[in-house]
């Protein structure tokens, strides 16, 4: 997920992406602990984007 692409979505659609990415990362865990996930490298870009998604909240005043 690009970083110009979020800055041009609204504060429902980040907040909603933001839902999405959260509840796939606990999802992704869950795997994880099960041993079933089979790219952990996943979790990295997850917990990036959920990062980049506040970042751009917070500079935006929507957080």
């Amino acid at each position: 997920m690009k970083t110009t692409e979020l800055r041009e979505l609204t504060k429902a659609e980040l907040e909603k992406k933001l839902g999405e990415l959260r509840r796939e990362l606990m999802m992704s865990r869950f795997a994880l602990a099960n041993q079933q996930l089979k790219n952990p490298l996943k979790l990295r870009q997850l917990k990036r984007d959920v990062a980049r998604i506040l970042t751009i909240m917070n500079e935006k005043g929507d957080h």
